[in-house]
């Protein structure tokens, strides 16, 4: 679900004085293929994870120029550029790697065709979804795979901006994240939500005369004769142990689950187990949250924890580093062009990809080769770049949960080394061959 709103001023200036320049002289029109892709990982990281394209698909019929936009343009724009901008619609192609594949350096992640002035009008559009989105979902598999099958929750929406925080919860969705605790999220993507009530709720009850274990267990029973006892009740507030033992007194033995917020989680959470179990409440869960990344949740895997919150690690710079993705002009009238800047290069042509594995399934190497002539092989092996927009029209599925799907089998592909959470070069090679 999606409220259709003109996307056409997601962009920047020079796309537009790009335009205009190849309007005026009559290059507007030559046909060219552009390519995204990232030079090099992220420093440390072993594999990347595809995420907006099925953002990029929904924004696309709604990257127009209305009245108002035009309007504003007026001020540095020709009237034949703004003519061009008002009946503007993406009519080209779009080929790509399905959303949820694993990527390498030099991986073809995207590629657009269509004239020079389709085309380059979509460049900050891709580039700013795919570069946020794939940045989450990348940083969001290295957790799933830290948490070894137990769930994760996204909760990062008050570390971002409101709009960002949305794509951020369907990025980490694809990833393998079990839910999102922001609800537009749900009611845009529906991805499953979680959340029930934070420290200032247990503080509301907080009464002058009354000692805090008091006003707590007046907030817990409140908590659960409005959600039922199969709720989760944050026991940190004030005292962890009185804050267990008030828990219990306000749910019963059904408590759903308690959830750590702060502190040494590992430690807090064995006492919490071995608390829970003395007072009958054996089925009751333990969440942590509390800046939580990748290195945090593996150095938990032998507490016993049920699951976890992850929010600022997420959703800002410093979990989830750029993607690093770049759109390059590739192709021109079918002539490769390629950018030879120092350690800004890029390889000409029109590309597509292929992923060789053992018999067992394990890759090997990804082969980026010219599009329409794969490379004979034995091996088994997997076409990766699939069709995405035809003539402007969507014709690939935007299906989360063949995404979800595609980011499992990707990471139990990886050699294990891989999965290591130290810095490492990339998990498997990559080659390209020259058109």
């Amino acid at each position: 679900m999606n409220d259709w709103v003109p996307a056409g001023l997601l962009t920047d200036k020079y796309e537009l004085t790009m335009l205009a320049a190849a309007l005026r002289d009559g290059t507007a029109n030559r046909r060219t293929t552009w390519e995204v892709f990232a030079r090099r990982l992220p420093a440390g990281r072993r594999y990347g994870v595809v995420a907006g394209t099925g953002r990029l698909l929904e924004l696309l019929p709604q990257f127009r120029f209305d009245d108002d936009a035009c309007e504003l343009l007026a001020h540095f724009l020709d009237s034949e550029t703004l003519g061009y901008l008002r009946d503007f619609r993406f009519s080209g192609d779009i080929d790509g790697y399905p959303e949820g594949e694993l990527y390498f350096p030099g991986s073809p992640v995207l590629s657009v065709h269509g004239s020079f002035a389709e085309c380059v009008l979509l460049e900050t559009l891709v580039l700013s979804i795919f570069n946020h989105d794939t940045a989450i979902a990348s940083a969001a598999a290295r957790m799933v795979s830290a948490a070894e099958g137990r769930p994760l929750v996204e909760m990062g929406s008050r570390r971002t901006h409101e709009r960002a925080a949305v794509a951020a919860a369907r990025a980490a969705y694809v990833a393998g994240f079990a839910g999102s605790s922001n609800l537009e999220a749900q009611r845009r993507y529906g991805i499953p939500t979680q959340g029930t009530a934070a420290h200032a709720f247990t503080m509301l009850y907080a009464h002058r005369d009354s000692p805090s274990a008091v006003s707590e267990l007046a907030a817990f029973r409140a908590q659960v004769e409005a959600l039922g006892p199969d709720t989760t009740l944050l026991v940190d507030t004030y005292d962890v142990t009185t804050g267990i033992a008030n828990a219990v007194a306000a749910a019963g033995n059904g408590l759903g689950a308690v959830r750590i917020d702060s502190g040494e989680l590992g430690v807090l959470a064995r006492q919490a187990r071995e608390q829970l179990d003395q007072l009958g409440a054996n089925q009751t869960r333990i969440m942590v949250s509390g800046d939580l990344d990748e290195f945090a949740i593996a150095a938990l895997r032998a507490e016993p924890v049920d699951s976890y919150g992850v929010g600022t690690s997420l959703v800002t710079g410093s979990g989830a580093p750029t993607a690093n993705m770049v759109y390059k002009l590739v192709e021109v009238d079918g002539i490769p062009v390629q950018k030879r800047s120092s350690h800004k290069e890029s390889r000409g042509g029109h590309k597509e990809a292929l992923r060789l594995s053992k018999p067992t399934g394990t890759i090997t190497e990804e082969i980026v080769h010219p599009a329409g002539r794969p490379p004979t092989t034995t091996e088994p092996h997997r076409a990766l770049t699939t069709p995405l927009v035809r003539g402007g029209d969507v014709v690939a599925d935007n299906d989360l949960t063949a995404a979800r799907k595609l980011v499992a089998s990707g990471l139990l592909s990886l050699p294990w080394e891989g999965l290591k959470l130290s810095p490492g070069e990339p998990a498997i090679p990559t080659q390209t061959i020259a058109p």
